[in-house]
């Protein structure tokens, strides 16, 4: 009976602090590498380095078959949160690299798994001819001024503060 108390007990406190991390993590709003170099194009894009997860051809069903990783799917919204596009962030069936998506200049709200994280929203800025990079699988080791950084509230860095961002009550 004490030993049914202490897993029952156990689930509980899981279910209670798997739910804390259902809450989306808001952050600063990313923007492209201020160092970076710009394209002619009128469009910008953005690639979004998502929580690696593990695929294999069966499923991990106990075969010996390979397993390589992939960026899970995300969303993109506008800032009335009206979902833009739904993005399958692979490009091929056994590549790791995330998909490159064009989109129009302006500032959109990106929703995707981190590593750490559930959910994490990241504002971010997608300027003509650049790339937006938000690195939210701990691969980024990008170091440096803080103040031209956004951090999960890890400490983690995950990209380039948008030039447009100013934090709440800056004019």
């Amino acid at each position: 009976m004490k030993s049914m108390c202490l897993f029952l007990g156990a689930g509980l406190v899981s279910v209670l602090v798997g739910c804390t991390s259902i809450t989306p993590v808001a952050v600063a709003q990313v923007g492209p590498n201020p160092f970076g170099i710009r394209s002619k194009s009128s469009k910008g894009e953005l690639q979004v380095f998502s929580c690696l997860t593990a695929q294999s051809d069966d499923q991990n069903q106990g075969s010996t078959d390979p397993i390589w990783l992939q960026h899970t799917d995300y969303y993109i919204y506008d800032l009335r949160h009206k979902l833009i596009k739904h993005v399958d962030n692979t490009i091929g069936h056994y590549e790791e690299a995330p998909r490159v998506v064009a989109l129009p200049a302006g500032t959109y709200l990106v929703k995707a798994h981190a590593n750490d994280y559930f959910w994490v929203d990241v504002p971010v800025t997608i300027e003509p001819g650049r790339t937006t990079r938000v690195h939210l699988d701990d691969h980024w080791g990008m170091t440096g001024d803080a103040a031209k950084l956004v951090s999960l509230p890890n400490g983690k860095p995950i990209g380039w503060r948008s030039e447009d961002w100013k934090p709440s009550g800056m004019n």
